[in-house]
């Protein structure tokens, strides 16, 4: 009896230990130390909590991952405030560290896309005013926490972040990253989510799809020669939602892909990375 008494007590010791364990962990803030720019960045603060960051309060899933993202030209620290379900406040900070931006230089591009005239112009800003419309969605899905894959395979011939100069004359850093393939091919959703934006006619960007993946995260694909998902679509990971094309400003077929937190910018080719 005495003996399974002890046995007992030991077990007990034991399942006490496990929960304080547990209990300390679901309690930890932790950040990566270290990002670029340009950065998908998830953290796991306890289950509850409130955080801000850049004037903005993160959305946090049921178990306490919370995701934002580090533009081209942010110099750092990330400073967030973690504010726990008990009240104790602790802020975490994040290095930034910067990058190269070389530039790519690109001619043959239609004239009027470069300097357009009054009425295109007006077009173009009621265009963007729609895309960044939809940016504003934060829902509580958590598609972003998937290991994203590449929607199409290919040659990278545009990378995010560059000085671009069309025909000569300076424009915007390149927002997304190019991927090189013929017209027609397949372009898959790189993570899953919600199909908020579908125009096959933009007049800089052609075929234009954006999916929403959670919590201000979104991808967008543009130069599209067909899009076959439609607006409020729910897409799986590898789906087929569009194929390559080269329509809108472009000198030949290939994927732009580009990624927002909101109104940040991020580079896919770091999302990949996340998975190596």
């Amino acid at each position: 009896m005495r003996r399974f008494v002890f046995v007992a007590l030991l077990l007990g010791c034991g399942v006490i230990s496990a929960l304080h364990a547990q209990s300390q962990a679901d309690n930890r803030i932790v950040f990566p130390a270290s990002v670029q720019q340009g950065s998908m960045v998830i953290g796991k603060v306890p289950p509850g909590s409130k955080v801000e960051y850049g004037g903005r309060t993160l959305r946090t899933t049921g178990y306490g991952s919370v995701v934002f993202g580090v533009g081209r030209n942010e110099t750092g620290p990330a400073t967030l405030v973690v504010t726990r379900p008990d009240g104790s406040r602790e802020t975490a900070s994040v290095t930034v560290t910067a990058r190269d931006w070389p530039e790519q230089r690109i001619n043959g591009v239609p004239p009027s896309t470069v300097n357009p005239p009054p009425a295109i112009a007006e077009r173009i800003r009621r265009e963007q005013a729609r895309v960044t419309e939809v940016r504003i969605r934060d829902d509580a899905r958590a598609d972003f926490a998937q290991t994203f894959i590449w929607p199409v395979e290919g040659r990278i011939s545009g990378r995010f972040g560059r000085a671009r100069v069309y025909n000569g004359q300076p424009g915007s850093p390149h927002s997304g990253m190019d991927i090189a393939a013929p017209t027609g091919t397949p372009v898959k959703a790189p993570a899953a989510g919600i199909v908020t934006f579908a125009d096959g006619d933009l007049y800089l960007t052609g075929g234009t799809l954006l999916i929403d993946h959670g919590h201000g995260i979104s991808s967008n694909f543009l130069h599209l020669s067909r899009i076959d998902v439609k607006v409020g679509d729910r897409v799986e990971q590898g789906q087929v939602i569009a194929a390559v094309g080269s329509t809108g400003r472009s000198t030949g077929p290939h994927l732009h892909w580009g990624m927002n937190w909101f109104d940040v910018r991020i580079d896919p080719q770091l999302v990949l990375d996340r998975s190596r």
